[in-house]
């Protein structure tokens, strides 16, 4: 019994080590859907990839799987182009959204964050999407 209380508060103790990428990660293991991380993206879709993790990732999660009671996956079958077209992300990031297809209440708009920002997400999102066969 001594040995399981030492070893429990050994690994409690670790935990407190951890940096702050990895603390990010144990908060986002909340993901809604499971995804394939393509081997490599464009240009274009690097760019949107940092910048939609500095500004959407606390609501739609690391890489667009949403999160659980937050915010929805963009990696979905609801935000393909033929449904959302890329001018719906320009517009959700610019006046923000009335929820309509989830349970999370409405959608902020994004302040900051410029049309070529958006462009850049939307490629990241798009990649996501293909390489899930959404599209």
């Amino acid at each position: 019994m001594k040995k399981l209380i030492l070893i429990s508060a050994l690994l409690f103790s670790f935990n407190g080590w951890a940096d702050d990428n990895e603390r990010k990660s144990i908060m986002f293991d909340d993901a809604i859907v499971r995804i394939i991380i393509p081997e490599s993206f464009s240009n274009e879709a690097i760019l949107g990839k940092k910048i939609f993790e500095s500004n959407c990732i606390e609501c739609h999660g690391k890489n667009a799987v949403g999160r659980k009671k937050i915010g929805p996956p963009l990696v979905h079958k609801i935000y393909e182009p033929s449904h959302h077209n890329d001018m719906t992300f320009y517009r959700a990031v610019e006046m923000g959204v009335r929820g309509h297809h989830w349970m999370f209440g409405n959608m902020p708009a994004v302040e900051n964050v410029t049309r070529d920002e958006v462009k850049s997400i939307i490629s990241y999102i798009r990649e996501l999407q293909r390489e899930n066969n959404i599209f």
